[in-house]
């Protein structure tokens, strides 16, 4: 694993445990097991190396959404969470924290939810057999939601939102 790759997992890992503000580059610095030197001139700067986490991140999150029904969708999230655990929504979380104020964070925000937005509009027609943009709406809130209720509620709000979709689709079909 070269030395990029290696900041890039321990970064993430930090930062989805305890936030960008609350990680220091200290802390990156003894995650990595390299000195600060090194991880400045791997990394630019700290919002440079959240910005890579998140496009790592998107590249991961959107492999498990090469779906073609919304049934396999919520799939793909409850078996997310299993993996990544239930702390919401890295990129809203990031997002958040910054207010949108630093440009490297929210450009990787907004990539990815817009790719994200139209993946499960595609996912959506494929299923629906048609595209239906207020279902696709629908059921994007029921991800996004069941992603952030898994936070205090667990892992079980990906089957309430799966059950939900699973209803608002039939509905469609009629």
């Amino acid at each position: 694993m070269d030395l990029t790759t290696k900041l890039t997992a321990a970064a993430e890992r930090l930062f989805d445990r305890h936030g960008f503000m609350a990680t220091g580059m200290d802390r990156l610095t003894e995650a990595a097991g390299m000195s600060s030197r090194t991880l400045y001139k791997n990394a630019g700067s700290k919002a440079a190396l959240m910005a890579r986490v998140l496009t790592q991140r998107d590249r991961r999150f959107m492999a498990r959404l090469e779906v073609q029904t919304v049934d396999a969708l919520f799939a793909a999230l409850e078996d997310w969470v299993r993996v990544e655990g239930c702390r919401g929504c890295l990129f809203l979380r990031s997002r958040a924290e910054t207010g949108g104020d630093t440009p490297e964070i929210a450009e990787a925000v907004a990539a990815h939810k817009e790719a994200f937005h139209r993946r499960v509009g595609e996912v959506v027609a494929t299923d629906l057999g048609c595209e239906d943009p207020v279902l696709a709406e629908q059921v994007l809130v029921l991800f996004e939601g069941a992603t952030h209720a898994a936070v205090y509620r667990g892992a079980q709000t990906v089957s309430a939102a799966k059950a939900a979709a699973a209803i608002l689709l039939e509905r469609a079909r009629s």
